[in-house]
């Protein structure tokens, strides 16, 4: 179809308002320069106390307006999405692609078998034709309960997808359905309901019970040859190849109650030997992207974790209007949905929604040509994750091809395919270099989807109404300082490597882009400004050094406009993500607990990494399961410590340093000190201590007031105090040797 008769599969508009935000932030950068401006005109002479602290704060708050700069790309230029699926059915009904998805699992005992059989299910019931639809679930651990849960899928599936397709079932996960299911249905589908929830139920009494004796037993293996793959398994880490078609959509007699075709569903636990690295995920996917080249060879991909279920059956024909698009389509080499989760407690006592990413910060990443690649709920062009370069002026070429391998048996297919998921394979080729997902970060898909964007190709975010997919947030403290190290971590290592977006997509992406890249890959490095911030200040409110402009001076005022505008906007732009006003103070109190934690050990694990020293880097499976006590504690939105860890001690220690400097503050001023002073000299800094020390009150609580297993342990607590008594006295050390070389300096400088 030519551009005459051009009508577009989807329309962007602009945000609105953007013109008002950009006089806004052009005025918080003004009072952001009379800031470093004051610093600057105001430090201490040698020998005054609080030079080096003051030199200190100076550099913290340069690296606050370098990186709030940056963070000005993600909201300089959002635009907004919306598909037009009626006309993409009008016009290429009977020329749709092929979809193959892959879902990933690493550990049954984390992602149990019923969680991911319930995304598979989701996505199988998609409202697509099921003869182009092909679902994978590689399976990482090898784990035979996960292959008989598929199998118990399988079977299922001829029931759940025409229940789906008859009652216009949404979401179509069944477990996600049974819960959310009132009761306005009329009778015909209160009878289906009651015959599909039965038969759900049985299947799950039947996976429960098969897992409780730690093997299946001899009846169970008999009911298909796919077990024999077992018989040569040793571990997790050292086992052949398992391949296994449980259902051949392409086969006539693979059809549901109803007689209607099912979609391809395919088993794929790659082969894993201890001498060869497995390249985690990545290598997960880049077997499934070979392996399904040769039985459905879907031109697209869609890749989901295994707690993303679909909560949206029309999410395909979402993705495929941008694909499509005779004008623009063409260009697009993926469509990013949102991540988001249906576990999320009102007021998001661990930040985990994603809120302000999702609704804001991805739209503006969408204005310079495209979102990052997440990993997750992303629709990709198979040939672009193989390496292919964008070329101006290529049309969509949507064919379906017929290849001789189609004609192969099932057998046949099998073992002339599992060669492709050996742990040698990739020997001496591009894969995991210029194929593929990339090896060797914890974040390969960000760097994946860098460099297709670096091949002249864009990408789209996508968020509509109603959620394309629901996953599992995190629901300990633990979990989420654990997902945001990895993350960070990850993200800081692209911006040391050849991958880093300051060099690599130099002059191959937008500006904007690349600046939104370094958002991200910066977060590590918030860390030590940081913690810097929420210790040093407080410590010389106690010592009666005053850091911050007084109250009666013009400069207090850049001060006070800076503070007061970009929190003011912080809070009003999480009350329109949909979040709430005390969503938005946990949201604070995580975004300060990350910075001096999570990414504290991320900064110093990548840099003890780049001088050569081992540190923890490794992949990370976050836990999609929790104790009945722990998810009790978290819908009543308690803050779950429970365990020893360093990050732990780390916070624990910051927070009672701020507690205890109030304190020594509250003592001088019951000690008949000038009040009014004080507070003329150092309002801001009281203010932050203040502050600091209301936030923490959740750790407070669980160091001091809280009796349950969700408290910090009693060893922590005691090591946090002994930590948080030294660091004054460490601190009054490090000034002594400062100012002593300070000294030396400026004598040996008189000395002619």
């Amino acid at each position: 179809m030519g551009n005459e008769g051009y009508v577009p599969l989807f329309e962007t508009k602009k945000a609105q308002g953007i013109a008002l935000y950009r006089h806004f932030a052009a005025s918080v950068f003004v009072g952001i320069c009379f800031i470093w401006a004051y610093r600057v005109n105001h430090i201490p002479r040698n020998g005054e106390d609080g030079r080096w602290v003051w030199i200190g704060l100076f550099a913290a708050e340069v690296w606050f307006g370098f990186y709030w700069l940056l963070t000005q790309a993600l909201r300089w230029n959002p635009i907004y999405r919306h598909t037009f699926k009626d006309r993409l059915s009008r016009r290429y009904e009977n020329e749709l692609p092929g979809v193959d998805i892959f879902v990933c699992t690493a550990d049954p005992l984390i992602e149990p078998p019923m969680m991911v059989i319930n995304t598979v299910l989701s996505v199988m019931a998609y409202d697509y034709p099921k003869e182009k639809l092909s679902v994978y679930l590689s399976d990482d651990a090898g784990s035979y309960l996960t292959f008989y849960a598929l199998l118990e899928a399988s079977q299922f599936a001829k029931h759940w997808i025409p229940f789906c397709k008859k009652f216009n079932v949404e979401p179509r996960s069944p477990a996600a359905y049974f819960k959310s299911v009132s009761g306005s249905h009329d009778s015909k589908e209160v009878k289906e309901l009651a015959t599909v929830k039965k038969l759900y139920k049985d299947m799950e009494n039947r996976i429960e019970a098969a897992a409780k004796p730690g093997c299946l037993s001899e009846e169970l293996r008999s009911k298909h040859e796919g077990f024999s793959r077992w018989d040569s398994y040793v571990s997790q880490r050292d086992h052949d190849t398992m391949l296994q078609i449980l259902i051949n959509g392409k086969d006539p007699i693979a059809t549901d109650v109803e007689g209607c075709r099912l979609p391809t569903l395919v088993y794929l636990a790659r082969q894993k030997r201890p001498q060869h690295f497995h390249n985690f995920k990545a290598g997960a996917m880049n077997a499934l992207i070979r392996i399904s080249s040769k039985i459905s060879n879907g031109q697209i991909i869609l890749n989901v974790d295994c707690d993303m279920y679909s909560n949206n059956s029309h999410s395909v024909r979402d993705a495929l209007c941008f694909f499509m698009d005779e004008k623009k389509g063409p260009e697009i080499a993926y469509v990013q949905f949102p991540q988001n989760f249906d576990n999320i407690t009102k007021n998001e006592v661990y930040s985990n929604s994603m809120r302000v990413i999702n609704e804001v910060e991805f739209h503006g990443l969408d204005g310079y040509g495209g979102p990052l690649y997440i990993g997750t709920g992303c629709f990709h062009r198979r040939d672009t994750l193989c390496g292919r370069k964008f070329s101006q002026g290529s049309k969509n070429e949507f064919k379906i091809e017929k290849n001789a391998e189609r004609e192969e048996t099932i057998h046949e297919l099998e073992e002339n395919s599992k060669d492709l998921a050996n742990c040698t394979y990739e020997e001496n080729t591009d894969w995991g270099k210029e194929m593929g997902l990339k090896y060797g970060c914890p974040v390969e898909d960000v760097i994946t989807g860098l460099s297709i964007q670096s091949r002249g190709w864009k990408s789209v975010y996508y968020n509509p109404a109603r959620k394309a997919f629901l996953g599992v947030a995190t629901t300990t403290l633990g979990q989420t300082l654990v997902q945001h190290k990895r993350w960070s971590e990850g993200d800081f290592q692209i911006l040391l490597s050849k991958y880093s977006p300051a060099w690599y997509a130099k002059g191959k992406i937008s500006l904007g882009l690349q600046l939104g890249y370094c958002c991200y890959c910066f977060w590590a490095s918030n860390s030590l400004p940081v913690l810097y911030y929420s210790i040093v200040p407080s410590l010389s409110l106690l010592r009666g050094i005053s850091l911050f402009p007084q109250l009666s001076t013009p400069w207090f005022i850049p001060f006070a406009y800076v503070i007061f505008s970009t929190y003011t906007y912080s809070l009003a732009e999480f009350l329109w993500s949909g979040g709430t006003v005390l969503g938005w103070w946990n949201d604070q109190r995580i975004w300060l607990y990350k910075r001096t934690s999570s990414y504290l050990f991320a900064f110093t694990d990548t840099i003890a990494n780049s001088l050569g020293y081992s540190a923890d880097s490794g992949f990370v499976i976050t836990a999609k399961v929790s104790e009945h006590d722990v998810h009790n504690r978290y819908l009543k939105e308690i803050m779950e410590f429970g365990a020893s860890s360093p990050m732990f001690t780390v916070l624990a220690t910051s927070g009672l340093v701020n507690l205890l400097c109030l304190a020594g503050l509250l003592k001088k001023l019951f000690i008949a000190e000038d009040i009014s002073n004080l507070y003329q000299m150092m309002v801001l800094q009281i203010l932050l201590c203040s502050l600091l020390v209301l936030i923490n009150w959740p750790l407070y609580q669980g160091l001091f007031l809280r009796k349950d297993n969700g408290k910090i342990p009693s060893s922590l607590a005691i090591k946090s105090i002994v930590y948080a008594l030294l660091v004054p006295a460490l601190c009054s050390c490090i000034n002594f040797v400062l100012y002593f070389f300070s000294d030396f300096v400026l004598l040996c400088n008189l000395i002619p």
